[in-house]
């Protein structure tokens, strides 16, 4: 039997580690291109679904999700403003300290995407990213209102760990269903809507409440205090004030 120096082995071993990381690096690039295209169509496949525009259960391709985003404009507006900014001034890593809050936000966004439904040249709906602490993890969603910057259309969480069963029906479409039709608002302007402890009544009889998630106390407290602080002043309040002022683009 053949027998091998230490330093033969060593060696050897270095330069397997070294080929496999060339494959692995090689690899990733290329199919950077590839995931980067996931990513977009599962937002947006997300987006079409929390507006209505795709109903839950359709099966939609890559490009029939495409084709029907194109009713969608993306729009990039400034949080301490609430004003749209041009896209070349967007950049996704700037951020600033959000201050304390109970959603569990550790940096705030200079600037935000929200996207809007046209419907003869005016917005139908507008979607606005959300997020903020559950139980166990960080929840990714998105919120849609109707015109009115006040009634909701939906709300979608396309990331999340919370757990199944429990938290986790916050991808319910049952649950998500108890949305549309609620306010966000009450008469005064105030951020009022809120997921209670127990059933919530009617869309008429109680606008601004959902059912709580059975079980899952933290969770639903997690997505309250997440709406509750990007519908505020420190998130996307400032745009929606202006947005039900003018009611256009």
């Amino acid at each position: 039997m053949q027998q091998y120096s230490t330093k033969y082995i060593f060696g050897f071993s270095a330069l397997i580690c070294v080929v496999c990381s060339l494959m692995l690096s090689v690899t990733a690039v290329g199919l950077r291109a590839r995931q980067e295209q996931n990513q977009r169509v599962d937002r947006n496949k997300n987006i079409l679904q929390v507006c209505g525009l795709m109903q839950p259960g359709e099966t939609l391709s890559a490009k029939e999700i495409d084709e029907r985003f194109k009713e969608i404009e993306t729009k990039i507006v400034s949080l301490e403003t609430g004003e749209y900014v041009d896209a070349e001034q967007y950049d996704p890593n700037a951020m600033n300290p959000p201050g304390d809050n109970l959603a569990g936000i550790q940096e705030l966004p200079v600037n935000a995407e929200i996207y809007l439904v046209m419907e003869d040249g005016k917005p139908s709906t507008v979607v606005l990213p959300v997020y903020g602490k559950g139980l166990w993890s960080v929840m990714y969603g998105f919120l849609a209102l109707d015109a009115d910057g006040t009634t909701v259309r939906g709300l979608t969480y396309y990331q999340q760990g919370e757990t199944p069963g429990l938290g986790g029906e916050v991808d319910n479409p049952k649950w998500k269903a108890l949305w549309k039709g609620r306010k966000a608002f009450d008469t005064t302007g105030k951020v009022a809507i809120a997921v209670i402890k127990g059933k919530a009544g009617s869309v008429e009889e109680d606008p601004h409440h959902v059912d709580g998630l059975s079980g899952a106390t933290l969770t639903s407290r997690g997505v309250s205090n997440t709406l509750n602080f990007w519908l505020g002043e420190r998130g996307f309040g400032p745009f929606l004030e202006k947005f039900k002022a003018r009611g256009s683009v």
